[in-house]
């Protein structure tokens, strides 16, 4: 009688490198392309706008700011986003006030290569424009001399948002007019619910990672922290457990102030970032050896073999204690504590029952009258 022939177990998908984590987007502004990215990496995405821009076309400032460009002719324009130099040109445009041929007279610097390419579409020539993307270049650049002196002259600085204080008061102390164009603003959204329940998501650690493109959007999550009376608990939970991270150093400023620190990407684009949180955020997760097995305890689940367990918060407390001293005894009323919405002795044997029944024998070990620890 001939045996059936041997069949290979299939083999065990790694998971996605950001599976088992929870990662916020308080973006407005291509939030939708940024949850995407973080998306196809496994993780569970909250989206929390920070933020809303005032449409140009609805601004009086802006009106305001170009008629005082046009009020004479202009030595030096930054452009410091594409997105922001082309909207106004489109609402000058509109507004039929003729900046285009007014500008062709000046030196225009672009920060990047979107607001060179914006200067581009315009019809403009763009001058100069750094390596590094940076404005700090561009301010450096300008108090250098090499666009000569600065006494004077006067110099059009196009604003992405922020009033960037630094940028233009050194500009002022050389003696140069700086005309300060607020091409949109950012206010609170409209809906502010959303930003509210991540304060409170962070506070409770129950995201792992928040993500910032813009620094008025971190600005607004510790104003709203702040309102609710949370702000310094916000910032406990960012300076530990939860991770900040902003897509350059303008961005990072309002955190930076508060004593924040955060991780950013080399480069500040979106593709970048959702590089640095995948890099970011399993590094912090020792994987641990349990016995013959490969544990690695995420932010709601763990990963097994290679496996990906979600478990419910009870049992996710319990794991992630108890793997935060491998081998060593827990206490139960050290777990007690840590449960999600408090409990008891009880609510702790029944975390440890769901735990081993998801994982399997051999792992979580009790120790009589002492507690419980991974077996190692």
């Amino acid at each position: 009688m001939t045996s059936p022939p041997d069949t290979a177990p299939e083999p065990v998908t790694a998971p996605a490198p950001l599976a088992g984590y929870t990662v916020a987007v308080t973006a407005a502004r291509r939030r939708e392309e940024l949850g995407a990215l973080l998306d196809r990496r496994g993780a569970r995405v909250v989206y929390a706008p920070a933020i809303r821009i005032v449409p140009l076309s609805d601004d009086a400032e802006l009106v305001a700011a170009t008629e005082q460009v046009l009020a004479a002719p202009v030595d030096l324009v930054v452009a410091t986003t594409g997105v922001g130099f082309r909207g106004w040109l489109e609402a000058a445009d509109a507004w039929d006030l003729p900046l285009v041929e007014h500008l062709r007279t000046a030196r225009v610097l672009a920060r990047g290569p979107k607001a060179r390419g914006a200067i581009r579409g315009g019809g403009l020539v763009d001058a100069w424009s750094p390596a590094s993307e940076s404005s700090a270049e561009v301010l450096e650049h300008l108090l250098s001399g090499a666009e000569g002196p600065l006494a004077g002259r006067r110099i059009a600085v196009q604003l992405h948002g922020d009033p960037l204080p630094d940028f233009v008061g050194a500009l002022r102390a050389t003696g140069a007019e700086v005309l300060t164009v607020p091409v949109y603003r950012w206010v609170l959204p409209e809906d502010v619910a959303p930003l509210r329940r991540l304060v409170g998501m962070v506070v409770a650690r129950t995201v792992d990672a928040v993500t910032f493109t813009s620094a008025p959007a971190a600005a607004s999550l510790l104003s709203v922290a702040a309102e609710l009376g949370r702000h310094e608990d916000l910032v406990a939970a960012l300076g530990s457990g939860v991770l900040p991270v902003a897509v350059g150093p303008v961005t990072a400023g309002p955190l930076t102030a508060a004593g924040i620190g955060t991780v950013q990407p080399e480069r500040s684009r979106l593709g970048a970032l959702a590089r640095e949180v995948v890099a970011r955020l399993p590094e912090r997760d020792p994987v641990l050896r349990i016995g013959s097995a490969q544990l690695q305890v995420r932010g709601y689940a763990a990963v097994l073999d290679g496996r990906l367990v979600e478990l419910p918060p009870g049992s996710m407390a319990v794991l992630r204690a108890l793997a935060a001293r491998p081998g060593a005894v827990v206490a139960k009323a050290d777990l007690v504590r840590g449960l999600p919405g408090g409990g008891d002795g009880h609510a702790v044997e029944m975390a440890v029952t769901r735990l081993r029944a998801a994982l399997g024998p051999g792992l979580v070990e009790t120790v009589v009258k002492r507690g419980y620890r991974l077996g190692v």
